[in-house]
């Protein structure tokens, strides 16, 4: 009977792995902690209008990349394919945003159908952040500042780069919306096959384009600046601000839109080059007209999600782990000789009680070559226990491979604490 494996671009996280995710994930809910964000934990299934409604009926996610199926009572359902919707949905069904200030995060598994490859898979994971109630810059700037503060908790700041751009109000990207069409239709033949798809349905999507003809032909195309709404222009000037005052650097990028309907005014990007293609390790903006999209009363919102996966292969790209992350606990124990197994459960039992946090993994194998098994682990604190001629209990304990004291079980505590780097 054949195997039965992980779906393709499905993949499992396996222990040699999860240490650097959670150290990913520690370092996040700690910083997110420290600016006042609460967590949220939303579904992976929602209605499929859900996604329809916010993301767009014409962009790629909806018409090529969600998994959506009909569940037993004949509704459609999708598992979701990013968090932003998701977490309005959330936050406006249990009245958490009329007239109200919210700071939420969540993390988790999403889900788009698309070719695996490294760094983009069919199911990934990512961290958002979406703010509530507030229009102006200073939280656009709040978040901004927020990420540029996890890139150098994790080692990682002069690796990537931020983009930044502003949409405008509908109204003002509207117009040149019409603009960028009446432009690109000049050049319809030298637009790729996608671009001329997105022509009539959602030609901002275009300047995203990698084909180096349709590049060519934007090198002329109107300028989504010179359309601003003079609100918009203000808004954007407060935060470059802000950000030019707290000494954080940014590229202006003209072509970035981002891939989702519902952005407006401040978008946002933090890119790398260590990656090769997918270089996008963080992306947001504000969505200020997303909560009345979706059935709430008008409300300001700007957000941001990074992928998961692309922060842990941009760590150990970067080499930027700590070294002892994967190693699972600080003391092996062990006895020499069989009999005093049971005593050795117990003695694991008092150490974990009397020095909390200590990472305990007790040996419960043979007893084959012990002593060196045990060194081989790797752990910084091996422990040997056999019993002397009176029955009592005595160890030997090793600090980094080398001996260091030997000594009775009144002793243990004292002398393990002493050299436990915590």
């Amino acid at each position: 009977m054949a195997k039965i494996k992980a779906i393709r671009g499905m993949n499992d996280i396996l222990p040699d792995a999860t240490p650097v995710w959670q150290y990913l994930e520690n370092t996040v809910q700690q910083l997110l902690s420290g600016y006042g964000y609460s967590e949220v934990r939303m579904p992976i299934v929602e209605q499929t209008d859900l996604f329809k409604r916010s993301i767009g009926e014409v962009t790629d996610i909806v018409e090529k990349e969600m998994y959506t199926f009909e569940d037993r009572n004949g509704e459609s359902l999708t598992l979701r394919p990013e968090g932003t919707a998701s977490c309005v949905r959330a936050a406006e069904e249990h009245g958490l945003l009329f007239n109200q200030t919210q700071r939420f995060w969540y993390q988790g598994p999403m889900f788009r159908y698309e070719k695996p490859q490294k760094g983009r898979y069919r199911q990934f994971h990512q961290i958002g952040v979406e703010t509530f109630g507030m229009a102006s810059a200073d939280v656009d700037a709040e978040l901004i500042l927020l990420s540029a503060r996890l890139w150098q908790r994790l080692g990682i700041r002069d690796a990537v780069t931020l983009q930044l751009n502003s949409l405008g109000s509908n109204e003002a990207r509207a117009e040149y919306r019409q603009a960028l069409v009446d432009y690109l239709t000049l050049h319809k033949d030298q637009l790729d096959e996608d671009s001329l798809r997105r022509l009539d349905s959602n030609p901002l999507r275009i300047l995203d384009s990698k084909d180096p003809q349709t590049q060519t032909v934007l090198e002329s195309a109107p300028l989504l600046s010179d359309y601003l709404d003079q609100e918009s222009a203000e808004h954007f000037a407060e935060l470059r601000r802000i950000l030019d005052d707290a000494g954080v650097k940014y590229e202006l990028n003209p072509r970035l839109v981002r891939g989702l309907d519902y952005y407006c005014k401040t978008v946002f990007e933090w890119v790398t080059d260590k990656l090769g293609a997918q270089g996008t390790v963080c992306a947001g903006g504000r969505y200020d007209g997303l909560v009345k999209q979706l059935g709430g009363r008008p409300t300001p919102a700007v957000g941001f999600a990074m992928g998961v996966e692309r922060l842990v292969l941009l760590l150990e790209t970067l080499e930027a782990i700590p070294a002892d992350l994967r190693q699972p606990f600080d003391i092996y124990l062990a006895a020499e000789h069989k009999g005093i197994q049971h005593r050795l459960m117990l003695l694991a039992e008092q150490l974990r009680d009397q020095l909390p946090g200590l990472r305990v993994r007790v040996h419960c194998a043979g007893l084959k070559n012990i002593a060196s098994k045990a060194r081989q682990t790797g752990a910084p604190l091996v422990l040997l226990m056999k019993t002397d001629e009176a029955g009592e209990l005595v160890g030997t304990l090793w600090h980094n491979d080398q001996p260091q004291f030997d000594l009775g079980e009144a002793q243990l505590v004292s002398a393990i604490e002493s050299v436990w780097t915590r």
